[in-house]
């Protein structure tokens, strides 16, 4: 297992045991990712003012419990929690008030990172929604990646935007907005360091890490910190 090193952006992940583990590129270099447009991360990410972003919630801001989820839009056990974990959980205990659930994106790769713009793109009332999207489009929206047409990729991801109601002069914005892209990677890189995350998804349950676990499992250690 590689561990993020201070200073070194994310480039790539590779598929193990349930989960997938981040690897790290040169470190001091930042990455050096394309996005559509004219975005990308090239630049110097020094001095970059994080506090910028915005964490995107879900629930009670004081509920008793806080979840964070480490996630990648690239990660296939990534859609399956999304999929069998995270409407249950949402039912169950954020809807409830018993959880307090926060979402930050992981990046392995420049598909990752165009998902994280689109889902933020329409602010934090659709960002939810969007995350869904992309999580259940995943197979579709990377199938054009197998042929090396990342054009492609872009075009399944604004169809996810489209579909949340964001127009295409929007979208297009998004995607160019070499300053935010920026931000985000050193966002990243600064949470994943301080909560030790080497692996997608991971869960930061009041301020415990825990791997990738289905969902009896989670509602027990979620059962044991509300003390039912």
């Amino acid at each position: 297992m590689n561990r993020i090193l201070s200073g070194a952006l994310v480039a790539l992940g590779l598929a193990a045991g349930g989960a997938w583990y981040i690897t790290q590129g040169a470190q001091g270099t930042g990455a050096n990712i394309a996005l559509p447009g004219a975005a990308n991360a090239q630049e110097s990410t020094a001095e970059v003012d994080t506090s910028t972003i915005t964490e995107m919630v879900m629930g009670d801001p004081d509920a008793p419990v806080e979840v964070i989820e480490y996630a990648s839009y690239t990660c296939p056990h990534c859609a399956n929690a999304a999929k069998t974990l995270i409407p249950e959980l949402k039912k169950n205990y954020v809807d409830t008030g018993k959880v307090k659930f926060i979402y930050r994106e992981v990046y392995f790769d420049k598909y990752g990172m165009w998902g994280s713009m689109i889902a933020r793109c329409g602010g934090p009332e659709k960002f939810f929604g969007i995350t869904d999207l992309i999580y259940k489009g995943q197979d579709t929206i990377l199938a054009p990646a197998r042929d090396g047409n990342d054009a492609g990729v872009a075009d399944e991801l604004r169809k996810i935007g489209r579909i949340a109601g964001i127009d295409n002069e929007q979208l297009d914005a998004c995607l160019a907005d070499g300053d935010k892209l920026r931000t985000l990677l050193v966002w990243f890189q600064e949470n994943a360091k301080r909560d030790g995350i080497d692996s997608t998804p991971s869960f930061i349950i009041d301020g415990e890490k825990y791997s990738n676990m289905n969902y009896r499992d989670f509602s027990k250690i979620l059962d044991e910190k509300l003390g039912e």
